[in-house]
């Protein structure tokens, strides 16, 4: 391997635990990071701001995952491709794989910032959105989804360098960006007194530098990345492929964002204390998949260079490995929000009404983690094999269940508006157990994309 190439690593060989531990780490660590824009913009505005500016971020966050799902999905497509062919040994079709993607994503992304600026007061107004909150909650969103165009530009490239092997180098930019994103939050936030539509800018701004340098240091430091002009060109087998990868994961991510929606709006119907404190319930859980998202990450790439190269035994194997080690890091986290969430929502802002309803919130759904870790053990095994269409199906069964658990579940007198909590850990529930019984089918074995 060139020195140039040095972060890229071969997942084909060695000890399943050890290669998966070594690339999530530096992911997980990218992935906390990257959380700090949010939760940033979060604290900054809860203890500085007023909890209704609070309360304003949060209840736009199930709609900007709906705008950004379709660009997500396409980036995981892309990825899955790029990891098999890269395990297939085959790089001049990664290469093709990569300048067909800068098309896709691009135009997905603008598409999607169009639609989320353009549609935010509508669709916040439909959600009953507290009309105290109301203006702030547009302005937010206004921004954060022109910031969609920078997210697309990262996650494409870091999608790529993960599906060869590399999860060091998205960390290094998103570092960067997430210590940029404090300083511009005090400044816009606190010193220019811009509020909530400065912490969205300093988000957006900060996304797109991360974005920027990635880009930049990828092509100085992966061959890869180098393209020539009839990279760019499109190629129809490649474009299906990550249409048909792709859009499936797309739509169960707008799926699952259709639930959050919907669940929102649940929320708001129980006034502006109660949806500040799903607020922070959700900003901490945003925090605390992030180990679930990154072990399940290098679980896809180590699949998909697995798969590519025709060795489904190691699959397995990684397979029980993630496992393992996702299961006894929910059964650690559940203990510690049992004893110490009193603490950690604190760090929100001094409310005691928003602080006590946070504590329950988290103490039911992280209940609930052992099977939110089997979701994302077993969704990307089946991904990275390209088994994407079960994913659609994972989208509607999490749709399903939040949206029909949800309301039915305020009526019960012991649960209230605490139903709200409880709908999600059952969705977790039967999602798990949908997708644990797809993996044991092993239909995902005679799925590879790339000829053996």
């Amino acid at each position: 391997m060139s020195r140039e190439n040095r972060f890229v690593k071969d997942m084909t060989e060695g000890t399943p635990y050890k290669l998966l531990l070594s690339f999530a780490v530096p992911l997980f660590i990218g992935n906390i990071f990257q959380q700090l824009y949010n939760m940033v913009d979060s604290i900054i505005v809860g203890n500085f701001v007023s909890a209704d500016a609070l309360g304003a971020i949060g209840t736009t966050g199930s709609l900007h995952y709906f705008f950004f799902s379709l660009v997500a999905g396409l980036s995981v497509g892309t990825g899955i491709i790029v990891a098999q062919f890269y395990g297939a040994k085959e790089d001049e079709n990664v290469r093709n794989t990569i300048g067909n993607a800068v098309w896709i994503l691009m135009i997905c992304s603008a598409l999607m910032a169009l639609i989320g600026f353009f549609l935010a007061r509508p669709l916040l107004v439909l959600l009953k959105t507290d009309v105290e909150i109301l203006d702030a909650a547009v302005s937010y969103l206004r921004v954060t989804s022109i910031g969609i165009l920078c997210i697309g530009m990262y996650n494409g490239v870091s999608s790529v360098l993960r599906a060869l092997g590399d999860s060091k180098t998205p960390l290094f930019f998103l570092i960067f960006a997430s210590i940029l994103n404090v300083i511009l939050d005090f400044v816009f936030v606190l010193g220019f007194g811009w509020g909530v539509v400065g912490a969205g800018i300093a988000t957006a701004f900060s996304q797109f530098m991360s974005a920027l340098t990635c880009i930049v240091y990828a092509y100085r430091t992966n061959t890869y990345f180098r393209l020539k002009r009839h990279h760019f060109k499109l190629r129809k087998s490649i474009v299906e492929k990550s249409c048909r990868l792709g859009i499936p994961v797309a739509l169960q991510n707008a799926l699952i964002a259709f639930s959050l929606i919907v669940l929102q709006g649940i929320v708001n119907s129980y006034g502006k204390i109660f949806t500040t404190s799903f607020t922070v319930v959700s900003r901490i859980e945003q925090l605390i998949q992030q180990p679930f998202m990154s072990m399940g990450a290098a679980l896809s790439t180590y699949t998909g260079q697995n798969i590519g190269a025709g060795k489904i035994k190691r699959v397995i194997r990684g397979f029980n490995a993630d496992t393992v080690i996702s299961t006894v890091f929910a059964f650690v986290i559940t203990g510690l929000f049992w004893t110490l969430s009193p603490y950690i929502v604190r760090i929100f802002g001094d409310s005691a009404q928003v602080r006590d309803i946070a504590v329950d919130g988290l103490r039911i759904t992280s209940s609930f983690y052992v099977f939110l870790g089997m979701i994302y053990t077993t969704r990307n095994v089946l991904n990275g094999a390209g088994d994407a269409m079960f994913s659609l199906f994972t989208g509607i069964v999490e749709c399903i269940g939040r949206v029909c658990f949800a309301y039915p579940l305020t009526l019960i007198p012991f649960m209230g508006k605490y139903g709200v909590f409880y709908a999600t850990g059952l969705t977790w529930f039967l999602n798990a157990m949908f997708s644990l019984v797809r993996y044991k089918r092993g239909k995902w074995k005679q799925m590879s994309i790339v000829k053996q």
